[in-house]
């Protein structure tokens, strides 16, 4: 952890954000997880992937 990032989680500790914010960090967060976990399930398409040049 770097001090910037101290920083930061201090103001938050100080003045947290309204609960539409929270819930709109927390919906991304979800988000997240769910495509991680498609991935996961699925697998990467082919489509998706970029050809290596020679």
């Amino acid at each position: 952890m770097n001090m910037n990032f101290l920083l930061r989680m201090a103001r938050l500790v100080r003045n947290p954000p309204s609960p539409r914010m929270a819930a709109l960090m927390a919906a991304v967060i979800v988000a997240c997880f769910a495509l991680w976990g498609i991935e996961q399930f699925w697998g990467w398409p082919d489509w998706l992937t970029v050809n290596r040049r020679r």
